[in-house]
Formats: structure tokens, C-alpha cells, sequence
């Protein structure tokens, strides 16, 4: 797969994904989690390969992968794939920092992001683990390594045989836990995804050899990730259309786990019919088996962006979701506790448990006894449902000037809107921009 043999949709998608993952990852730089990791990175005497974004300083190719992906995924504002998975911050951080290292052009590094995120996401239809109440390990921690070998073996330009071994060298590094979804750590899977891959292909490109049929081999991924029934043979349709175009990607226009977005716009859509805030009884959330965001008391922030009734709870007191709705202050305001205890949320087996399937319905009794209802079948910007440059670009600006004045926002969206036509000189300069380097 070649920059010539992509079809132009392909680059434009990929270039569509760029421009939404450095605004996420800028926005996720502020917060705690990355500022930690920064300062672990920066304790160490290193060579200056490759951008840290929003911390000033670079380190190596694998140090800026691990800490721009897990500022890319910290807020779990980033696109979202089906079956559920995160495929932007396990492969974009590779593939700039490996191709700010290496002098690569913009188009080099968004045909790297292309094949990256296509061996991840066909890896995930492979599994074919489409409800999340399915996973056993969390999906980009198992994938994300992988595509993140892919795209940097592109960059390396190696072989076949050094590609097969860094696949075979990334699939030891697979593995998440879904027990640390709501925590700091989960932003780490994704970083770890992101530096692992790439560690993996520069390993190989010096010779480290693996088992080069670790995919499918007796104890290899497929079998200690997925089971007995994966989809091997979707890994071999070479005729098939590019994941990144069909069924292509969600946007998240909301900083959350994405089958909250079902909760949020049903909210938004029944707050408008509410006289105000205290005439709201009882609020009652019916949706599918998902056990996950069944959090009625969240204790944080990054927990909150994983609780039905909060996203439900933050939609009806302020009438908008975004960043802030997250703060870990937030949780503990006597408003939202108040709320929160008006919240009920109804699981059924009765509806579909997939994201491209799914509804969400929720129920809020009146003070006076009237009842308002609303149902989000399909939010805006997922699959089927696109939003428009100019929409999506609000989100891309309130993310960027969270860290940037206006004018470096904006000249860093005119940059990534043409990062296929960008030399390394013009890439590199986008890179000092989103790194703070003056």
C-alpha cells in the first residue's frame, strides 16, 4: 500500500482524523495525567528526536509516542471506531514522532496513519467483539500495538520479513485492562499502544526477530485475545474498502465514552421542554445490558465520563456537555448530587448493545406529574449521521485555545488542514507550534 494506490478519499479522511487528534491532544495535555508522564519523560537524559505537545520540550520517537497518545486519549474525546476501539491516539503519535525523527513528509506520515489505523481496525472486526459488555481487555491496548507497527514500518521502510517481526514483536506487547476505564491509567493504554508499536518496528528494522505468524499461530493474539470464533479471514480481504472510509469513523462531539453520547443528546433534547431545573422528579435512562456505565455515584472526572446518569445529569443542569462537564469538582457540587439522586438507569436486553445499533430512551417525571420523553437512536457525527467542516471545527477550536492564543490556533488549523502538501520544513513547523516551542 503506497501513497499512489490510496484513493484520495483515504488521505482526506486521514488528514480529517489528524486535524481532530492534535486538537484532542492538545486539550489533554492540560490535564493531570500527561503533566505526570511529561514530567516522568523529562527526567530522563535523552535524545531530542521528536515534539512533546504543550510541554516545551522533545525526547525520543517512543517518549513522544507514549505521552502525546495518552494526552490524545485522556480526555476519550477522540474518534470513535465499531466494533469500539481507539484508533487515532494508538497510531498518530507514532507515526509523527517517528516521522518528525526521520525528516518524512506529511504525506508519507498520513499514509503511515492510513495502514496503521486500517491493521487496527480490521484486527477489531476480526474479533469481532462489537457490544463493549463482550470485552474482556480494553480494545486499543490489544489492537493499538499492532497498527502502531504497521505505521511505523511504513516510515522504516521495511521488508515483508522485518514487517512480519515487528507485528510479532508488538503482539507481546498487547494487553489493557478494563478495570482501569474511569482512572488515569487508561489514557496509558493507549500511549503504551502508540510508544510499543513503534519500539517494536524500530527493534525490528535492527534485526530483533519474532514469531512472524504471531497473529494466527497456536497461543499468538488470536487466541489469547479473542475467541475460538474470530474473523480470521477478514484479515486477508484484499479487495475490501478501507475501515477508515466504510463504515468509516464517529467524530465524538462530546468528551466521553461514546455510548454516553446516546444519553446526552436524548437530555439535551428533553431539557428544552423543562420549564427549569427543579421541576425535574425523577429521570429514568433506558438503554441496553452495559454494566460499565452503570455508575450512579462517579468519584471523578474521568469516572464521571463513563456514568449514564451522569451524562444525563450534567445535560439537564447546564444544557451543554463539553470539556468542563468533567471537572473533578463537578461530581461533588451539591447541584449535580442532588441530581444524581433522581437518576435511574433501566438496562434491557431488548435493545441492541451495539454501538451502530443502539438507543438510548430517557423518561423525566414533573413536579405537576407530566412526564417529558426523548430517544437518541444515532447521535450527530457518528456513522450516517455527518457533521459539516465548519461544525466539527468548533470543537477543533474550543480544544486548541484551551492551549493556544487565537492566531497560533488558527495557524495550526490552516497547517493541518493541508498536512498532505506539507514538506518537513512546513511539518516541522506545525510541530513547534503544537510542542509551545517559541
Amino acid at each position: 500500500m503506497t501513497a499512489d494506490s490510496l484513493p484520495p478519499a483515504a488521505l482526506n479522511a486521514g488528514q480529517h482524523l489528524l486535524v481532530d487528534g492534535l486538537a484532542v491532544a492538545m486539550a489533554g495535555s492540560r490535564e493531570p495525567a500527561p503533566g505526570i508522564i511529561a514530567e516522568h519523560i523529562r527526567s530522563f537524559a535523552c535524545a531530542e528526536q521528536a515534539t512533546a505537545f504543550n510541554f516545551g520540550f522533545r525526547t525520543t520517537t517512543v517518549g513522544a509516542a507514549f505521552l502525546n497518545g495518552a494526552s490524545m486519549h485522556v480526555l476519550d474525546y477522540e474518534p470513535m471506531w465499531n466494533p469500539p476501539t481507539h484508533a487515532l491516539s494508538t497510531t498518530l503519535p507514532a507515526a509523527l514522532a517517528l516521522g518528525e525523527s526521520l525528516g518524512a513528509s506529511g504525506k508519507d506520515i498520513l499514509v503511515a496513519l492510513v495502514k496503521g489505523v486500517e491493521a487496527h481496525v480490521r484486527l477489531r472486526v476480526a474479533s469481532r467483539q462489537y457490544e463493549p459488555r463482550a470485552l474482556i481487555f480494553h480494545p486499543p491496548g490489544v489492537a493499538g500495538p499492532i497498527g502502531s507497527a504497521v505505521a511505523a514500518a511504513h516510515l522504516l521502510k521495511l521488508n515483508p520479513e522485518q514487517l512480519r517481526n515487528a507485528v510479532g514483536i508488538a503482539a507481546s506487547r498487547a494487553g489493557s485492562l478494563l478495570a482501569n476505564v474511569g482512572t488515569m491509567t487508561k489514557c496509558t493504554h493507549c500511549g503504551n499502544a502508540a510508544a510499543g508499536g513503534l519500539d517494536a518496528a524500530l527493534l525490528a528494522a535492527r534485526g530483533l526477530t519474532a514469531n512472524a505468524d504471531v497473529i494466527e499461530a497456536p497461543n499468538g493474539l488470536g487466541d489469547a485475545f479473542f475467541d475460538k470464533d474470530w474473523d480470521r479471514q477478514v484479515l486477508m480481504l484484499e479487495d475490501a474498502p478501507l475501515r477508515i472510509l466504510e463504515p468509516g469513523y464517529a467524530v465524538k462531539l462530546f468528551p466521553s465514552q461514546y455510548a454516553t453520547h446516546f444519553v446526552i443528546r436524548a437530555a439535551l433534547d428533553a431539557r428544552r421542554r423543562i420549564p427549569h431545573d427543579d421541576a425535574i422528579c425523577a429521570v429514568e435512562i433506558i438503554g441496553p445490558v452495559m454494566p460499565y456505565v452503570d455508575r450512579p455515584r462517579p468519584a471523578s472526572g474521568l469516572d464521571a465520563k463513563f456514568s449514564f446518569q451522569y451524562a444525563a445529569a450534567a445535560a439537564l443542569l447546564d444544557g451543554t456537555v463539553g470539556i468542563d462537564s468533567f471537572a473533578d469538582n463537578n461530581c461533588s457540587q451539591p447541584e449535580m448530587a442532588a441530581m444524581l439522586s433522581k437518576v435511574r438507569f433501566v438496562q434491557t436486553a431488548e435493545i441492541p448493545a451495539t454501538l451502530d445499533s443502539m438507543w438510548v430512551e430517557i423518561k423525566i417525571t414533573l413536579d405537576d406529574g407530566s412526564r417529558v420523553t426523548a430517544k437518541c437512536v444515532r447521535p450527530r457525527a457518528s456513522w450516517g449521521a455527518p457533521i459539516s467542516e465548519q461544525e466539527h471545527l468548533v470543537k477543533v477550536r474550543d480544544c486548541l485555545r484551551r492551549v493556544l492564543s487565537d492566531s497560533r490556533a488558527e495557524k495550526v488549523i490552516a497547517a493541518a488542514q493541508q498536512f498532505a502538501r506539507l514538506n518537513f520544513v512546513a511539518v516541522r513547523a506545525l510541530l513547534n507550534e503544537l510542542g509551545g516551542f517559541q
